[in-house]
């Protein structure tokens, strides 16, 4: 199955939870809850403090309510970005950075932070000005 989101490598969750005796509350905790790949697998913290990724799950199943705080998504890199500005320049585009602007509609101060599918828009938007299809 091919996917077009960019794949995450960490994100971190508010989990609110509350506790209950009887349906009466007795109190409320949130959980700061982050789930990292690593090479070796899965990582997971919950308050600053590592645990079993179990552990983790369980915290986020457990919540009465998730609040995505940060993620942090893969990025093509400086290898990959230097390959696109030379491309961009192959094709005569001058600013790089306006270029991948224009394509992606939101600034661009690294094409290095892009993701893959970002990349991906940029290098088809630029071969598409020059009626390029592929």
């Amino acid at each position: 199955m091919s996917t077009t989101a960019p794949r995450a490598i960490s994100r971190t969750w508010a989990a609110h939870t509350t506790y209950r005796e009887c349906s009466v509350v007795m109190s409320t905790a949130v959980y700061a809850v982050t789930v990292s790949r690593t090479g070796q697998g899965f990582a997971a913290e919950v308050d600053g403090v590592p645990v079993d990724v179990v552990a983790a799950d369980r915290v986020l199943r457990n919540a009465d309510r998730l609040e995505l705080l940060a993620e942090t998504l893969d990025t093509i890199g400086k290898p990959a970005a230097c390959n696109l500005h030379r491309e961009l320049g192959r094709l005569g585009f001058k600013d790089h950075y306006a270029t991948a602007a224009d394509a992606l509609g939101r600034p661009v101060p690294s094409l290095a932070a892009l993701t893959p599918v970002d990349a991906y828009t940029v290098r088809n938007y630029a071969r598409g000005q020059w009626g390029m299809t592929a």
